[in-house]
């Protein structure tokens, strides 16, 4: 799995954040690290249609294969929906797919700007969703290093809390106080380091306030010289003599001075003289210096005038030499002005200038450093956003057909349309045609092709036979299995269990019992369990928990709850998060007593004996378990306590209790119950489900159904896919009607 960076500005425009990234890529370069690069969202600018160039120079100037980032409409329009959870969604995609078979992944992050006040926050957003390790960028801009690292201090704080927190800070355009002004020869190639006695005075003052320094880069006006023809397009100058449009503007003067004045003291190479374009003898001066072989910038002619022919024709010589001449409308002030604020982000198109910045920023970089992120071997989190974007891309991989039997229900019809545009799974409907298609009408909905719907009158009587062939044991006569096919749900498990449908989805109508109850009859349990249970997968916002058993098994013996402990954790691992398994109860340790702590005592010993490769302890508290401060205190030699990832509660009071006043209390995204230990996969749903639940669980049934797949061809022909011996009973007062 590769290393995250995301590289944020410590401050408003003018840090040089792509210059920086970019430089980081070189730099990871030269280590020989597999590097990748990705801008997931797209910079405003004044025109909200505007092309981002950070993409387009990493791909020309370090040759990185960076996908184009989300366009900032598409940006603005999932947040004024209040739709953030969608967008970062599709910022783990775009990142995912610029981190295919690289070892780091630099990320580019929001300047905040006037028109993007949300950069902060979705960089924040980012930065969680990506499980990514914060690199700060500032320009000291004359504060001193004391000053400059405590800004940075107060902008490393909003990130310390984010996975690992900050990686380190890079300081750009850094400047020592002996720097002189630029002399005449200004454009060679080499750029001087910070010196030694900077980068200590910077390096103390930014550990002072806990922050690593990662790189000083110099400034240095040949980075920041832009192009004659960038000045023409900014000031949408004419080009009365195309020349060098080419040539680097590294000083610029206003040519009010007499000819013999303005030689002496403003023309030197490099220059771009603005002045009237009345102004004949200022423009023969200029064009004599060309020919004298001081390479100026060029000539802006301001008041929209043009110089006498003859006087253009006297200077043709320069012209030909490569002087460029351009006239702008504005008058001398304005012009001067609006070519001194020139924007200073490398264009593009400027594949040398892009060169020497990018060479420059991972020279002044500590490469030490950096190579520490290719060597840590920290735990990733899987955020909410990453955790819900790989259940989407799993669940198309499979390609499974999944049954709701629910298939009238408003929801239902919404999910299943949902899942077809996304490509996330082949839904069944089962309900009467005509409803449906009111229904999805009513919504504003167009039932796609890759949506059946299934009228059960058309099915019940071909299932009649299989399904009293399997519950013969019981004396069930046609007429009553005729009867029992009545009810969708056991419709859609006989589907299911005759290997029509992969999975099944319901519970927006049924209690949970109506749904798990033909699944144990028809469908029974995997080999090697007793019993069915579930989990939730609890979004937080830093990482994704699993919660077991809060939807099923109301007072589990230790035997059942160590079974359920085990589902869980398989569970967990089967969806991509490292199974740490609290027990929890209201004792950590042995610091409270009773037939309730006696149970998880005992639980946690028969897991510890049946999976000695599972992690686990018990009794452990929430708080001892989810706390590292408290882990340590209550039980420092745990090695679940602080960080565990998931957790097992001793009933189903305090399970249920206990996911639901964390998803409403912290606002947490809840996906799930999700059921364990069937031989098929069938999930249920909350009645107060919304669509977006009903969505994931067709997404975790296909890929529990491509998991089943793959066990069963890998157990070869003839293996058992069911016990063999009958599923346990579920209790006749069925598990909580709503969750």
């Amino acid at each position: 799995m590769s290393e995250t960076l995301l590289v944020i500005s410590a401050g408003s425009r003018g840090n040089g954040l792509t210059s920086i990234s970019l430089g980081l890529v070189r730099a990871f370069q030269r280590l020989r690290v597999r590097v990748g690069f990705c801008k997931p969202v797209a910079q405003p600018h004044g025109d909200p249609r505007a092309v981002d160039g950070a993409v387009e120079l990493a791909r020309r100037v370090t040759h990185v294969d960076a996908p184009d980032p989300i366009p900032r409409e598409d940006v603005e329009r999932m947040l004024a929906a209040g739709d953030e959870q969608l967008l970062l969604e599709y910022v783990v995609e775009t990142c995912h797919r610029a981190a295919r078979d690289v070892d780091v992944l630099i990320v580019e992050g929001l300047v905040p700007v006037d028109d993007a006040v949300y950069g902060t926050g979705l960089n924040m957003g980012m930065a969680r969703a990506l499980d990514a390790r914060v690199v700060l960028v500032g320009a000291p801009e004359g504060r001193s290093p004391a000053e400059m690292a405590a800004a940075i201090g107060l902008a490393a704080r909003s990130y310390g809390t984010v996975g690992d927190g900050l990686f380190g800070a890079v300081l750009n355009k850094v400047r020592d106080d002996a720097d002189e002004p630029p002399g005449e020869v200004i454009d060679e190639v080499g750029v001087a380091s910070v010196p030694a006695e900077v980068w200590r005075s910077y390096g103390a003052a930014l550990r002072s306030e806990g922050v690593q320094c990662l790189g000083l880069v110099p400034f240095s006006p040949v980075l920041a010289a832009p192009r004659v023809r960038e000045v023409a397009q900014s000031l949408g100058a004419e080009i009365l003599r195309a020349g060098g449009l080419d040539r680097r503007v590294h000083t610029i003067e206003v040519g009010a001075m007499t000819p013999p004045n303005l030689v002496r003291k403003g023309l030197r190479r490099g220059t771009l003289v603005i002045t009237p374009g009345d102004r004949s003898d200022t423009l023969m001066a200029c064009a004599l210096a060309e020919q004298a072989g001081l390479h100026l910038a060029g000539v802006l002619l301001t008041g929209d005038l043009e110089p006498d022919a003859e006087v253009m024709g006297l200077c043709e010589p320069a012209f030909v030499a490569g002087l460029p001449v351009l006239r702008v409308p504005q008058n001398t002030f304005a012009a001067a002005r609006e070519a001194t604020q020139l924007a200073r982000d490398v264009p593009h198109d400027d594949p040398q200038r892009a060169e020497r910045v990018i060479d420059t920023v991972a020279g002044g970089l500590d490469l030490m450093a950096l190579s520490a992120v290719v060597r840590d071997d920290r735990e990733p989190h899987i955020s909410p956003p990453a955790f819900r974007y790989s259940l989407i891309e799993r669940a198309r991989a499979a390609n499974k057909r999944i049954v709701l039997p629910e298939g009238e229900e408003p929801r239902t019809i919404t999910a299943a349309v949902i899942c077809a545009r996304r490509g996330i799974a082949r839904c069944a409907l089962v309900g009467n045609p005509d409803v449906i298609a009111a229904t999805a009408k009513r919504q504003g909905l167009t039932l796609p092709d890759a949506v059946e719907v299934l009228d059960p009158r058309d099915h019940v009587d071909r299932f009649v036979e299989p399904l009293v062939a399997l519950r013969a044991h019981k004396g069930l006569h046609p007429v009553q299995a005729k009867g029992e096919l009545q009810d969708n749900v056991v419709l859609g498990t006989m589907m299911l269990k005759m290997g029509e449908v992969d999975g099944l989805v319901s519970g927006a109508l049924h209690t949970t019992a109506n749904t798990i109850r033909p699944a144990l009859q028809l469908i029974k349990t995997a080999p090697g369990y007793s019993l069915v249970s579930s989990v939730f997968f609890m979004c937080l916002p830093e990482q994704v928990l699993v919660y077991g058993d809060c939807a099923v098994n109301p007072d589990p013996t230790a035997a059942q709850l160590a079974e359920i402990a085990v589902q869980s954790a398989e569970s967990a691992l089967a969806f991509g998060i490292t199974p740490r398994i609290a027990m929890i109860s209201y004792s950590t340790g042995s610091s409270g007593q009773g037939a309730d702590v006696a149970k998880v005592v005992e639980a946690t010993a028969l897991v510890k004996q049946s999976r000695p490769d599972l992690l686990v302890d018990g009794p452990l508290q929430y708080d001892a378990a989810s706390v590292e401060s408290v882990g340590r205190s209550k039980a420092p030699d745990s090695p679940v306590a602080g960080r565990a990832t998931v957790f097992v509660f001793p009933d189903l009071n305090t399970g249920n209790t206990t996911y639901k006043a964390v998803q409403r209390s912290a606002n947490v995204v809840s996906i799930g119950p999700l059921l364990q230990g069937l031989a098929m996969p069938v999930n249920d749903l909350s009645r107060g489900a919304l669509v977006d639940d009903i969505v994931y669980t067709i997404a975790l049934t296909a890929i529990q159904a491509e998991q089943r797949a793959r066990r069963e061809a890998a157990a070869g022909p003839g293996a058992p896919t069911e016990a063999l011996s009958a599923a346990p009973t579920l209790p006749d007062g069925a598990p909580p009607r709503e969750r």
